[in-house]
């Protein structure tokens, strides 16, 4: 089925689209003073929370929100009419990394939180958004880590590999490898987590009793019920998630 429609299914009741909450949210706001006219690039945007709040808070700056995504960028933009409808934001359908700025290292701050895949992981998506990103600006990349050495069982069940993901540590150690540094890092509790994914099986399921005729029903209910079982089974004490906030320095470092 459609991804897009899969993923609009199962964060039809999620805000932000990423297991952290608004509380914490809020705090990575508040520690990225922008001065007036700045730049904002945020890439998968999702639902646009984060940089709706952000012009909320900072009425003179400019944003650009991109994202593959049909229904979020249709969310977005009501968003945006009914709570900041004279900011200056524009946002696009299109692949994150097919996006080109006009002028390399012009945002003041650049973001892709939770969607590193867009550059091929984790480390490419910092060197991609440090070429877009002025001297002197914010870097914010939301990414999963291993809290511990993820079981055989539960790579195969979710798809994945051991070196797809990093700790904590190396995480941040990527970043000061490219010259960035590291000023802080939000990291999601166990509750954050559980009611990221907990509110997926919640919508899966709802939408799929509202929606019996739906084809997708079947391919839907079978997906989000494997991945809860792994997740309850091994995700919950072994896969950790963070919003990094680097700082990049004066010259570029690429």
């Amino acid at each position: 089925m459609d991804m897009w429609k899969f993923f609009n299914i199962t964060h039809r009741e999620h805000i932000l689209c990423n297991p952290m909450s608004l509380e914490k949210l809020e705090q990575l706001i508040t520690l990225l003073p922008l001065k007036p006219g700045a730049r904002v690039l945020d890439i998968a945007t999702g639902k646009g929370e984060f940089l709706i709040r952000l012009a909320e808070r900072y009425r003179q700056m400019t944003g650009t929100g991109v994202d593959c995504s049909p229904y979020c960028i249709a969310d977005v933009h009501k968003k945006h009419q009914e709570r900041v409808p004279d900011a200056q934001l524009h946002f696009l359908e299109m692949d994150g990394a097919k996006y080109v700025p006009e002028t390399v290292e012009s945002f003041d701050l650049v973001a892709c939180i939770g969607a590193s895949w867009i550059y091929g992981g984790y480390r490419g998506t910092l060197n991609a958004l440090q070429k877009m990103a002025a001297p002197e600006s914010w870097i914010v990349v939301g990414e999963p880590y291993w809290r511990h050495e993820p079981e055989r069982e539960y790579l195969e069940a979710i798809g994945m590999t051991r070196n797809d993901f990093g700790t904590h540590y190396q995480n941040a150690e990527v970043g000061r490898e490219q010259g960035l540094e590291a000023v802080y890092t939000l990291v999601s509790s166990q509750d954050d987590w559980d009611r990221y994914e907990g509110l997926q099986w919640y919508a899966a399921e709802t939408w799929a009793n509202d929606h019996r005729d739906d084809p997708d029903v079947e391919a839907v209910l079978k997906r989000v019920r494997e991945n809860k079982k792994a997740y309850l089974r091994w995700g919950r004490e072994t896969l950790g998630w963070a919003i990094y906030v680097f700082k990049k320095g004066g010259m570029a470092h690429f």
